[in-house]
């Protein structure tokens, strides 16, 4: 007896370990199918508010994909559709596929988490904290950092890194002095050349005493350079890419799939979404995944497809393995996908979050919970560009939604959506 009782926990723990997504009818899921005609309508009605130009969303749960549907359209003017298998700039979406490839060199023992930066990148040594700053001439005055950045501290943003561009106003003097950018669609400069000129400029809190979103995802993607002695495109491709099958992801676009990018829109004051070549005031040429770089920003520079990504976040939700290649340890997802600042607060965009942070990804606690549907333990993120995911082990399930605009009515789908997703869970 208990022989049978050890083999049907082990059978059971391997099935659990083991799922690979397969399209399959909402209820093999747990979830209705009269339900989920709730989402559908209103995806499609935000089409024709003209809250969004399109969407393509995608819903997995117990390895069963439920929902994976597109809407709308790629160019209002033309009608042409947006397809569901179309590449988006996943943006900051990045920071999960680089937080995965750190943790499989550190599985590797290429480095602690609690190195100091510098033992790597040499610049980052005797660090200095921002003092006083003057905007009148960008002169600064600074005093010396009371610890190291850690590795750890990358991970979590909490090593005192801004983010160029989208930061403070502090933040983005200093870094546009020092031509310091975001990271995407950035040409003429070296990703070693500019990690290395960063770690010469100040810090904007000491480290560990706070939570701020900053460059660290792009350090981290120098220090799999150093660590793996290959580019970090190559990295994600041989040890990421390649073997979870994900052929649709990518820092260069290849030209044979550049007519599946999708067009990015702008929501005017008139509520007319235009076709925007560029944005950012005119610096980022959205053909940017289309024009050859080899600075690979590991905060911000793939494209994917809705699919792609889904197997990222199955073999997360696995444990580590998908499809019989095991990535990650099982307690290294857990490390990822915890609470990893503490008592600290994460303060995104000037809003204080009863949420936490784990290793690059945002984490919903137990308090948080209690503020929608998701429950404790789910972990999250977005890009910039109106892309955003999130998975919640406790329900075995991930969700994600893929737009590619700008415009005030974008978080308003983004509020009515997860209601949407959860109440048509049915068992």
């Amino acid at each position: 007896m208990f022989f049978l009782l050890m083999l049907f926990a082990f059978n059971a723990h391997a099935q659990i370990q083991s799922k690979i997504l397969t399209v399959a009818d909402p209820a093999a899921g747990g979830f209705s199918s009269t339900r989920l005609a709730r989402l559908d309508s209103n995806m499609n009605d935000w089409v024709k508010k003209k809250w969004v130009n399109g969407s393509v969303a995608l819903i997995a749960r117990k390895g069963k994909i439920v929902f994976y549907k597109a809407y709308g359209y790629n160019d209002p003017d033309t009608k042409a559709p947006l397809d569901k298998t179309g590449i988006f700039r996943i943006a900051s979406q990045t920071k999960a596929v680089t937080t995965v490839a750190a943790m499989i060199l550190w599985e590797e023992g290429k480095y602690s988490l609690d190195d100091p930066v510098s033992k790597f990148i040499p610049s980052f040594a005797n660090q200095q904290v921002l003092n006083t700053f003057d905007f009148k001439d960008t002169s600064y005055t600074t005093i010396p950092a009371r610890r190291p950045v850690t590795i750890r501290d990358l991970l979590t943003h909490v090593s005192g890194l801004g983010y160029p561009a989208i930061g403070t106003p502090r933040e983005n003097a200093i870094y546009a002095k020092y031509a310091i950018t975001g990271g995407v669609g950035v040409r003429n400069q070296k990703l070693s050349d500019v990690m290395n000129r960063l770690g010469t400029l100040p810090l904007f809190f000491q480290p560990g005493e706070k939570w701020m979103y900053g460059l660290n995802a792009d350090v981290l993607g120098y220090l799999i350079e150093i660590w793996s002695g290959m580019p970090l495109e190559d990295f994600f491709a041989k040890r990421i890419f390649k073997p979870l099958r994900m052929t649709d992801t990518y820092f260069n676009l290849p030209a044979e799939k550049g007519s599946r990018l999708v067009n990015f829109f702008d929501q005017d004051s008139t509520g007319t979404i235009k076709k925007q070549g560029k944005t950012f005031g005119g610096y980022l040429d959205m053909n940017y995944p289309l024009q050859k770089t080899d600075y690979f920003s590991g905060g911000g520079g793939l494209v994917s497809t809705v699919y792609d990504y889904a197997i990222l976040l199955q073999m997360l939700l696995n444990g580590g393995t998908y499809n019989g290649v095991r990535l990650l340890a099982h307690n290294t997802v857990r490390m990822m996908t915890v609470n990893q600042i503490g008592d600290l607060f994460v303060n995104l965009n000037g809003i204080t979050s009863e949420n936490k942070f784990g290793f690059n990804f945002s984490i919903i606690s137990e308090n948080g919970s209690r503020l929608g549907p998701s429950q404790a333990g789910t972990y999250s993120w977005g890009g910039v560009f109106s892309t955003s995911y999130w998975v919640d082990p406790k329900e075995d399930m991930f969700v994600i939604i893929y737009r590619q605009m700008w415009g005030p009515h974008v978080v308003d789908t983004d509020k009515a959506f997860k209601p949407l997703v959860y109440q048509a869970i049915n068992d």
